[in-house]
């Protein structure tokens, strides 16, 4: 699609409003403004003015706001046009835009406009969807500071030390009757030491902003009649599981979004785990609860404190439990257990342990604070910020390069060592944009909504 035509799109959401706008971005605006409007507006000033169709008829008024290139979010000359937000309205002003010589915009291509100008790199691009699609106000905050280029900043600071020492080991390279002294050098070893920590950092920030943008999915898993349903209705805050005495009450998986200090949490309450049922619906309950625990972020075993005080039913399952799920030991039932049941089970554990009451709610602060803890608030660099699964790979790759140049190193194998640095330093170009394909930059944009 040519870059050099002209793109009309709602910027707000479809349906009934007090006010709805309508952007135009491209280089026919100014002409399409005198057309539509009757003059060209003054730019960066709110006018007040009246819109027409073909035969003179009034569409809407409202207030036209131009920004002349390049100072715009497109980079381009953009007219907004703040009408009165009806459907029939707002159809009707598009179609005229379209009669005029522009297009409908494809989803996304406002902001792919603003990175392919240089208005905002490709991080900052994406943080404008996340921003969007933020599910809590931590989760706002975080692609806030994306947008703003905290993350960008980061990468490219870690770049800059990446191709400082880049060109050290290439210069080695040059000079073959030097290169092995300069790669035992001890500053080649700092400056490697260097990079590797700044991605380390950058790579833990991104996960903890991927995770924080997703939300977290907390998997209740335990034996039956351990109290899950009950601890899901207490962080929930209303009845969403059905409760009873019964043990194997819950035969499916039970998902309840909440939040979290401020964190989007998953909820999924699972059917108790017990080594044999003969019981088909049961096992496939139980079938069901292990996949679910599998893709979890963070799992909270439940032990029914009064009945089992040493975690005894934990020990057995935990050889059973994912490798890569941290998982949290919740004693439940403390105010029915014996006192001595907190350490039993917390010396044997060798996992965090929590005691909590779910049908008092005793401890259920500390478990909140346990559970938004796992999100990540990185504070470092000012917070966290807003991530995705993409830029998450990228740095993972990055790093994993990193690795095998410090291998290569070790080994006094400058030109190998080289290749690898280079890899890591195009890894790191994926996030912000500066080594994208066509393909790619087509996904990323295409989820974003039509008026950005």
């Amino acid at each position: 699609m040519s870059r050099d035509d002209t793109i009309v799109a709602a910027a707000t959401p479809p349906g009934r409003g007090g006010v709805a706008v309508v952007r135009v971005s491209g280089a026919a605006v100014p002409r399409i403004a005198e057309i539509l409007l009757g003059h060209v507006p003054a730019p960066r000033h709110a006018t007040f003015a009246r819109w027409h169709d073909a035969a003179g008829e009034l569409l809407d008024m409202g207030l036209a706001l131009y920004f002349p290139a390049p100072h715009s979010f497109t980079g381009e000359h953009v007219l907004e046009l703040h009408g009165h937000g009806g459907e029939v309205v707002v159809d009707g002003l598009i179609e005229r835009v379209v009669e005029l010589g522009a297009r409908r915009a494809r989803a996304g291509e406002f902001s792919e406009r603003a990175f392919l100008n240089d208005k905002l790199d490709l991080a900052q691009a994406e943080a404008i969807a996340d921003l969007i699609d933020a599910g809590s106000r931590r989760a706002a905050q975080a692609a806030l500071r994306s947008l703003q280029g905290e993350f960008s900043r980061r990468v490219n600071a870690t770049r800059e030390a990446l191709t400082a020492l880049r060109v050290y080991v290439e210069a080695a390279i040059d000079f073959p009757e030097e290169e092995l002294d300069f790669l035992a050098s001890a500053e080649l070893r700092q400056r490697l030491q260097d990079v590797q920590q700044r991605m380390a950092g950058v790579l833990a920030a991104a996960e903890q902003g991927a995770l924080l943008a997703r939300g977290l999915m907390v998997a209740i898993a335990g034996r039956p009649n351990a109290g899950k349903s009950t601890l899901l209705n207490r962080l929930a805050g209303h009845d969403v599981a059905i409760v009873t005495p019964q043990p194997g009450t819950t035969r499916d998986l039970l998902r309840e979004r909440v939040e979290i200090d401020g964190i989007p949490v998953e909820l999924v309450d699972t059917a108790g785990l017990r080594d044999t049922t003969a019981d088909a619906i049961e096992a496939e309950g139980m079938r069901r609860a292990r996949a679910a625990i599998a893709r979890a972020d963070l799992l909270l075993f439940l032990v029914d404190a009064a009945a089992d005080p040493r975690a005894e039913s934990f020990r057995q399952e935990r050889a059973t439990l994912p490798a890569g799920v941290p998982v949290v030991l919740v004693l439940n039932k403390i105010d029915l257990a014996p006192e001595t049941a907190v350490p039993q089970a917390a010396t044997s554990a060798a996992v965090p342990v929590l005691a909590i009451s779910a049908a008092t709610g005793a401890g259920m602060d500390a478990l909140r604070r346990h559970i938004a803890a796992r999100a990540g608030h990185v504070e470092q660099g000012g917070g966290a910020f807003s991530a995705r699964a993409r830029h998450v790979e990228a740095l993972r790759r990055a790093a994993g390069h990193l690795e095998a140049a410090h291998r290569q190193l070790a080994a006094k194998q400058g030109e190998l060592a080289a290749l690898e640095l280079r890899a890591a330093q195009q890894g790191l170009g994926e996030v912000v944009g500066d080594v994208s394909s066509d393909e790619l930059l087509g996904r990323i944009f295409s989820s974003f909504c039509i008026g950005k």
